[in-house]
């Protein structure tokens, strides 16, 4: 019995090793098409998307908040805490068990600070307010939206270790408005108020083509005209950049830029209706 529960195990491990190593050919697949495709502001004849390009994806000053997010960063990166994980989502590609040092998962996983930045910027252009973030993980994300103070944003992660060591961190960073709840995301969605709107959604959680798109659907009735989505990691597999290519061929949806890590989405009714691929 003992044997064959070896083989067993080993077979498992061998199948996991395949799945990571097409998951990896897949993306790099989709990132030679991405490069191919992409284009900076030349070229860009939407005014709106031209300006989104030049004043925010490219804008050079220096942001506050970018100091916050360094900090904050750095604690996580000399941290000795190691977090047991409930993956609920798609799983891991760096980690092999749910004992997960923190350090590393600021290293491996967390928001990059290019994309931190970034996100940084959008919610100072687009004057974001209220912001939802699905998938808090440490806490690095929530900063990047809500570190300048500008946004009030509520932020939902299923893992209670991660969660509590996120608020933790908000707490010493003197972050009070960040709202942080320990939930499955279907269960937060649901309980949210049906008038209750956002400027921005981050979608960083899950990784699965079709939750994703549950996700989106349930989170249609929360936007306004002038809402951003954000979805995370579009081109992680298959079925997420199948989700993706559903998302851009919505009937509300009329401005999609893919930045490869990124898929923003605008449902602004006074543009017409395009797809850009837009390096950053």
């Amino acid at each position: 019995m003992q044997f064959y529960r070896l083989i067993e195990s080993k077979s498992m491990i061998f199948v996991s090793l395949i799945e990571v190593q097409y998951l990896m050919w897949f993306k790099s697949k989709a990132f030679l098409k991405f490069l191919w495709h992409s284009k900076n502001q030349h070229g860009i004849h939407s005014p709106f998307v031209y300006k989104l390009i030049t004043k925010c994806f490219y804008n050079k000053e220096n942001f506050e908040a970018y100091d916050l997010w360094d900090m904050a960063k750095k604690v996580c990166l000399k941290s000795d805490e190691v977090l047991k994980v409930e993956d609920v989502g798609a799983g891991s590609k760096v980690f092999k068990t749910n004992l997960r040092p923190v350090s590393k998962i600021a290293k491996h996983v967390s928001i990059s600070r290019k994309r931190a930045r970034l996100m940084t910027r959008l919610v100072d252009y687009l004057s974001v307010k209220v912001a939802l973030e699905l998938g808090t993980s440490i806490g690095l994300g929530s900063v990047s939206i809500a570190g300048s103070g500008q946004a009030h944003l509520k932020t939902i992660e299923a893992c209670s270790a991660t969660s509590a060591y996120a608020q933790s961190q908000f707490q010493k960073l003197n972050l009070p408005h960040i709202t942080s709840i320990n939930s499955s995301f279907a269960e937060s969605l649901a309980g949210l108020n049906s008038e209750e709107k956002f400027d921005l959604i981050y979608i960083d959680g899950h990784h699965d083509g079709e939750a994703t798109l549950t996700y989106f659907d349930s989170l249609l009735k929360h936007k306004h005209n002038d809402t951003l989505f954000v979805f995370d990691d579009i081109h992680w597999s298959p079925s997420m950049n199948m989700a993706w290519e559903a998302i851009k061929a919505h009937q509300e949806v009329q401005v999609t830029i893919d930045t490869f890590q990124w898929g923003l989405v605008f449902f602004r009714k006074e543009q017409v209706k395009q797809d850009f691929v837009i390096r950053v």
